[in-house]
């Protein structure tokens, strides 16, 4: 419940901020819009697959609703926004217990600790560097009034799960052997963004 306030009441009261101040307003929004995907890779055109009453709905449909809100407040108000649906992100500084996929492996492995890999891993993200992530989000800032977005920000290229495993086990040199968790509830199979629109707005 916490995740869908914070979703939409927050998008609420920004968008009423921002229109009373005549600001421009950018959208963080998710990959996780999509759902677990049937159409792959994901482009913005795509409406997305998302169970709107499972354990990750919370998330998934606040931020669909965000965007909404967004949306409305362009066509209603004429106010500047953009919206930006990010992929999978790494890089320094990341909070240890985060629960993102990249850090677990890293702190289990530095603890020598199994890491906890669901399902048969086979299961794929495009993990983008935090750098080329931000120099995506100033250049969508800085384009035209006219890009509002969608538009996908991520790494086009994909890595299993499992693979990833096996990469942070060689590069921390650790002894931790691998175990195998049930794969959880409405668990994307795939995600990696076409990225066509950025490359041909944002260069």
């Amino acid at each position: 419940m916490q995740t869908t306030k914070t979703s939409v009441i927050g998008a609420i009261n920004m968008l009423g901020l921002a229109k009373r101040l005549k600001a421009k307003i950018f959208q963080a929004s998710t990959s996780e819009v999509y759902g677990d995907p049937s159409l792959h890779p994901q482009p913005e055109s795509y409406r997305g697959n998302v169970n709107p009453i499972g354990p990750r709905a919370c998330y998934d449909e606040g931020k669909r609703c965000a965007e909404t809100l967004f949306f409305d407040y362009f066509r209603q108000h004429n106010l500047r926004i953009k919206v930006a649906r990010i992929f999978n992100t790494y890089g320094p500084r990341m909070h240890p217990n985060d629960g993102r996929v990249v850090s677990n492996f890293i702190v289990q492995a530095l603890k020598g600790a199994p890491l906890t890999l669901y399902g048969d891993g086979a299961q794929t993200r495009a993990f983008c560097y935090v750098d080329d992530l931000i120099e995506g989000l100033l250049r969508m800032m800085a384009a035209s009034e006219a890009a509002t977005g969608p538009i996908n920000l991520g790494n086009p290229v994909e890595t299993s799960v499992a693979e990833l495993a096996r990469l942070v086990i060689d590069l921390t040199g650790s002894r931790s052997k691998i175990v195998r968790r049930p794969l959880p509830i409405d668990d994307p199979i795939q995600r990696c963004p076409n990225i066509a629109q950025a490359q041909a707005l944002l260069d």
